[in-house]
């Protein structure tokens, strides 16, 4: 997901440096979270080769080859939202906590310990990790952090994260090494959270804010030595002044960025690149007998946005409950996605934590979407959508779904980026935006899922011109019963009524939650874990190379 409405600045200046190459869209998914007590997504096994890796080399190197394209922002920790940037950022940056891609702990990173607060407390400190540096060799300090959680926090930055920590209410250093958190309210999702915001040096992010968002300094494990900008390569060296729990196991890393599925394919094939992300589903036989392919079941999901300006036939929820209950679902996971997926029967997928299923449960219903389309009188209507080499094999039956239901569908597709381009603060540019989302990239806990799409108003205002229902209202204050409830059952209680609100009222709405296939060489990576999330991780893993 791409926060490209409030970052054109950033944008103009990372194309900038990236000369006349063309940054193609590769606009994530939604980002694209953490239950308190999150849990290892189950992973359904395609297969493994077997074969047992070589010894790890020391200064090895890593190999791999990503699907999405650079976005419409840059590397910039406070602004991007793209999958590979975020994907990067997890190798190159850190903040007081971290949460891994793999296994979705949360574990001290910058700080010494999980920070924790007293029952029905308001107040933390935090003390930083011994002798950790930037990448650009100086100190951290708590003038840092509190530089990076109050550019997170000014509504003039516009920052997506801002809306994941409301209960934030100042952070300030109380020594060089510590810094106090204090809160609005007692929140228990705290040490997961604090994970959003990555630590960064005040001079280098206060000063050319351009450059940094092409080249950012962290304090992550690798430093990025080539953004890919122009190399449609990013590449990475190991900080060897890292001292944190998590050191690079090998000297260097090359992500190759190839968008094309085939020619993805064929880079694992050929053992140019060590492992791929988003395999092919159609291809996952075929790298059975070369690679291990394993495909995880997670958040990441297609949804449907529906225009609610008023005057838009979709700003009446008889559409947009007739536009769902007209999708054959289960077709298309079969035909389109191999069954790689589960359809929607709540916000959340089935083996989340918090799910229970939603008031409303769509499914195919050729007469209620006829009779629905024919109460409002809709004939016809746009359908715009995104060309992920994935998504593309589910639109064409998702249209004769459509048809099927009565209704003139005109139907365009466009690289991510510029579809979004194309909506954003554009309330006459679409009736129905279908995309690919996946939020669970920064947490995994229910509210901050929600709060990705029904939470700020980029989402609720700018795109599905939902703010200011009367369900949008009750959303919003569900979101602070839950946050601010202390007993697990209560909290779970408000995410299920917002399930319910959101199942009934449809503004944007899960289709199918879908399993990430990665495919990998099992004798050359040491201890590579397969993730349920859009990219790759390479924490703690070697190379043989």
């Amino acid at each position: 997901m791409t926060n490209a409405l409030n970052h054109s600045a950033s944008r103009r200046g990372f194309l900038r440096l990236a000369g006349s190459v063309s940054l193609a869209a590769g606009f994530t998914a939604a980002l694209a979270g953490c239950a308190p007590d999150d849990t290892n997504t189950p992973s359904t096994s395609d297969d493994a080769t077997g074969s047992a890796p070589g010894a790890p080399a020391e200064n090895g190197t890593i190999t791999g080859a990503i699907s999405y394209e650079l976005g419409t922002n840059g590397y910039d920790p406070m602004t991007t939202t793209a999958a590979l940037t975020v994907a990067v950022n997890w190798h190159t940056m850190e903040g007081l906590t971290e949460i891994d891609p793999a296994t979705r702990e949360v574990y001290a990173a910058l700080a010494t310990e999980l920070p924790a607060v007293a029952e029905g407390g308001t107040s933390v400190d935090v003390t930083l990790r011994d002798g950790a540096v930037f990448h650009d060799g100086s100190p951290v300090t708590a003038e840092d952090v509190v530089y990076s959680f109050e550019r997170v926090l000014d509504p003039e930055n516009a920052s997506l994260y801002a809306s994941f920590i409301p209960f934030i209410a100042g952070v300030k250093a109380k020594d060089d090494t510590t810094v106090t958190i204090d809160l609005k309210f007692p929140v228990g999702v705290l040490a997961e959270r604090l994970a959003v915001v990555k630590i960064v040096p005040k001079a280098a992010a206060s000063g050319d804010r351009e450059a940094f968002d092409a080249n950012p300094v962290g304090t992550g494990a690798w430093k990025m030595t080539d953004n890919g900008a122009v190399s449609k390569i990013v590449s990475f060296e190991r900080n060897d002044d890292y001292t944190g729990p998590r050191p690079a196991r090998a000297a260097k890393m090359a992500w190759q960025i190839i968008p094309d599925p085939a020619t993805r394919t064929n880079a694992l094939q050929s053992k140019s690149v060590q492992a791929i992300d988003s395999v092919p589903y159609l291809s996952i036989d075929q790298l059975k007998s070369s690679a291990s392919v394993e495909s995880v079941q997670g958040f990441g999901l297609l949804f449907a946005m529906f225009n609610g300006t008023e005057g838009n036939p979709f700003a009446d929820v008889r559409n947009r409950q007739a536009f769902l209950y007209a999708l054959d679902m289960d077709k298309i996971i079969d035909t389109g996605l191999t069954g790689q997926a589960e359809a929607a029967s709540c916000f959340v997928q089935k083996d989340h934590p918090a799910y229970q299923e939603a008031a409303v449960v769509y499914s195919l219903d050729l007469e209620k979407a006829k009779s629905l389309f024919s109460e409002t009188g809709l004939t016809s209507f746009r359908v715009l959508a995104t060309n992920h080499d994935w998504v593309k094999q589910c639109t064409p039956i998702l249209l004769e779904s459509l048809k099927a239901a009565g209704v003139e569908v005109q139907f365009e597709e466009k690289q991510s980026a510029d579809a979004y381009t194309t909506i954003d603060g554009n309330p006459d540019a679409y009736d129905v935006f279908v995309a690919p989302g996946d939020p669970s990239v920064f947490g995994n806990d229910a509210d901050l899922l929600l709060r990705w799409w029904y939470g700020g108003d980029i989402w609720t205002d700018s795109r599905m011109h939902w703010k200011g229902s009367e369900t949008y209202d009750t959303v919003q204050g569900l979101f602070e019963t839950g946050l601010q409830a202390t007993e697990e059952q209560a909290q779970l209680d408000a995410w299920h009524e917002i399930f319910d609100v959101i199942s009934e009222d449809v503004p944007l709405y899960p289709l199918f939650h879908r399993k990430a296939p990665t495919a990998w060489d099992d004798a050359s990576l040491v201890d590579f874990q397969p993730i349920s999330l859009t990219g790759l991780s390479f924490g703690g893993v070697a190379s043989t190379k």
